[in-house]
């Protein structure tokens, strides 16, 4: 099955991009566990998404996170990826929460895109411009995304949006190709 074509303009109005944890940044699995008496969560996340998150912040698209969950796996992931901000709410209020954020930014509904996979994701899948579902997500969340992605959480399926937003955009190979010119760089040989 392929995923459709992302429209261009709607892709263009993007300003900010929020991302569900579990089941979209990771395959949804939870690790516990207890390390010298303390709880301890693991999440597997995939690295390619990560750099596709690092590349949407390149065209300057704004990154957020809201969980459901609190974790500190979560906390340290937003940090390498440089999110603009993280919210974990352990009773998963992500609507009123992602209405403060957009306030905040000055953003509208209808400029950001939400990836989701179940209930607690319809409320912000619901009212966003672009609502994304991974190819895991329950019937019920596809039904309202505009966007079903071929890819699951946590193995590949928000690399395969930054792609598709930032090719619709017409921003893509531009931007893989700073990313790759940067990292070939021999500064050191250069002098600098």
């Amino acid at each position: 099955m392929s995923t459709p074509a992302l429209d261009p303009n709607l892709a263009r109005r993007i300003r900010l991009v929020c991302f569900d944890v579990d089941g979209v940044l990771t395959d949804g699995g939870v690790y516990l566990g207890d390390v010298d008496g303390a709880r301890t969560e693991l999440k597997r996340y995939d690295i390619q998404d990560g750099l596709g998150i690092h590349f949407l912040k390149q065209a300057g698209l704004r990154i957020v996170i809201i969980t459901g969950r609190v974790s500190e796996s979560v906390r340290l992931r937003g940090a390498e990826l440089d999110a603009d901000e993280v919210v974990q709410d352990a009773g998963a209020r992500k609507l009123p929460a992602f209405r403060r954020i957009l306030a905040r930014e000055g953003i509208s509904a209808d400029e950001a895109a939400f990836v989701g996979d179940d209930f607690p994701d319809m409320g912000v899948l619901r009212v966003v411009g672009l609502p994304v579902a991974v190819g895991n997500a329950v019937p019920e969340v596809k039904a309202v995304a505009k966007l079903v992605l071929s890819r699951t959480g946590g193995r590949g399926a928000v690399r395969e949006l930054c792609e598709l937003l930032l090719k619709a955009r017409g921003e893509w190979d531009d931007i893989c190709e700073r990313y790759v010119a940067e990292r070939s760089r021999d500064d050191e040989v250069a002098g600098t």
